[in-house]
């Protein structure tokens, strides 16, 4: 009961901030970049409740606590410090800066301004399209289960109770409702991780008798010549840290910003939230090895899945519980508004406003961006509901071929001048097909390598095709550079 009377106050609240958000949202830029004036705590908490999503508490908090164990404090260093920190010293200054000289709002745009190429705004916006939409259905279906095993609702329910609550906030309000949102979601998260975290530690005995604990019983339940290469551990940790300053839906965040002043305060804070949702989560993984005698099971088959759902539902009080339940839900909201703005803007913006109709008004702009936020919504609800192999696939390319595609051009044109068109566009097309190459080469179980090399190739292509092909305009670079 108490769970349930949490919820409805906090889906209200949620109504309630898109309601809010409607009257501050005029033009197409209020709706995708919050007029370019949201402050460092809102950025910042923004940041990190897009990283964080049920994806990582539910699934890679399970797995890789149990098969790595403690060991997985370095992906929880590497998202904090790489991901968070770095991300927002390396390039927020200068992709606030730049976006606004070249007056755009989205990755793809950025891409085509920088580099002057039409066809690549085009291929930008279909990658994003194609990979993303799938990607945040993952998040609908994780929260589906969520809510069916815990309310005892059908799955269908759940799913439209989530698609009811976060279309409404963000069709209206478009991103000064995201991030609000988000700014209250990231609170929720940091009480619930904390009171999580302080539960199993006590009930383990108290810190250092727990990581005894979990280091002796890992070794029990995975001997070392069972756990995987220490390549696997890697790769995890570069694809989910450096990963995300190629993902769409972070990197707008730093468009957002309302000055260049924000930036460092809101790296410092998106550290520490980091560092709290990061080592909760993967902390919570390892402590299977404590309070779980075996790897739970289904149909034969190992279900790391269930794990933290096991240790929660069993080790939790119902009043903590239910703060989980939202601490989960507030991670996944967050990254579904975010994964969807980012996906219909890739359609109303890059392709239809830019390509399709260039005189579309600015009333006409948003209604269609909020139109395509309500449809890709309900797209998602269907391919969650509805599991064809094809969009499972996609759901496990989706971070590094994203990443793979956009990450050395972007960063390439924020820092280098002489990177070309025909340099950027062999980096983006060499990424997504070394990902998806690899992907199949190596297997799903190592995609998190295939997704690194999927990155790091582009960097090394971009330099060796822009030295020998012509010079970008030097009236083109001296806009893009002004100021920076």
């Amino acid at each position: 009961m108490f769970s349930i009377i949490l919820l409805v106050v906090f889906f209200s609240l949620m109504i309630g901030i898109g309601l809010w958000g409607m009257k501050k949202t005029s033009s197409l830029n209020d709706f995708f970049l919050g007029g370019r004036s949201i402050g460092p705590w809102v950025s910042a908490i923004a940041y990190g409740t897009t990283y964080f999503s049920a994806v990582v508490f539910i699934g890679f908090a399970g797995k890789l606590g149990w098969v790595f164990g403690l060991q997985t404090m370095w992906i929880v260093i590497g998202n904090a410090f790489i991901g968070a920190f770095l991300g927002w010293m390396v390039l927020g200054r200068r992709t606030r800066r730049m976006t606004q000289n070249l007056d755009v709002m989205t990755m793809p745009e950025f891409l085509q301004e920088r580099y002057n190429g039409k066809y690549t705004k085009i291929f930008s916006a279909i990658v994003i399209f194609i990979f993303l939409l799938p990607y945040s259905a993952s998040v609908f279906k994780g929260l589906g289960h969520l809510f069916e095993a815990n309310f005892h609702i059908s799955f269908d329910l759940a799913l439209l109770i989530m698609i009811g609550i976060t279309g409404i906030y963000l069709v209206l309000g478009g991103y000064f409702a995201i991030t609000l949102t988000d700014f209250i979601q990231g609170f929720v998260m940091i009480v619930g991780s904390i009171a999580m975290v302080s539960i199993f530690i006590s009930k383990g005995g108290g810190i250092s008798e727990i990581i005894d604990k979990i280091n002796i019983n890992h070794l029990a339940h995975v001997p070392l010549d069972k756990r995987p290469p220490v390549t696997l551990l890697i790769g995890l940790v570069f694809m989910t840290s450096f990963g995300a300053w190629g993902l769409p839906q972070m990197v707008q965040k730093f468009y957002a910003v309302k000055n260049e002043q924000v930036i460092t305060k809101a790296a410092v804070v998106t550290f520490f939230f980091a560092l709290i949702i990061g080592f909760a989560a993967y902390f919570t993984g390892s402590t299977a090895h404590v309070f779980l005698e075996k790897l739970p099971l289904v149909n034969g088959q190992p279900a790391f899945d269930r794990i933290v759902p096991t240790l929660l539902t069993e080790h939790l009080p119902e009043a903590l519980m239910a703060l989980i339940l939202l601490l989960v839900l507030s991670a996944s909201m967050s990254t579904l508004s975010s994964l969807v703005l980012v996906s219909s803007s890739a359609i109303a913006i890059d392709l239809y406003k830019g390509h399709m109709n260039t005189d579309v008004s600015t009333e006409n702009s948003v209604i269609m961006m909020r139109f395509l936020s309500a449809l890709f919504i309900i797209i998602s609800f269907f391919i969650a509901r509805y599991e064809f192999a094809i969009i499972i696939t996609l759901m496990s390319l989706s971070w590094g071929a994203v990443a793979g595609t956009f990450m050395a051009a972007y960063i390439y044109g924020l820092y280098w001048k002489r990177t070309t068109l025909a340099g950027a566009a062999s980096g983006m097309v060499t990424g997504l097909i070394t990902s998806v190459v690899l992907f199949y080469v190596l297997g799903p179980v190592n995609s998190p390598i295939a997704s690194s090399i999927a990155m790091i190739v582009p960097f090394f292509v971009i330099p060796a095709v822009s030295l020998f092909t012509k010079a970008p305009d030097k009236n083109l670079i001296d806009k893009a550079f002004e100021g920076i």
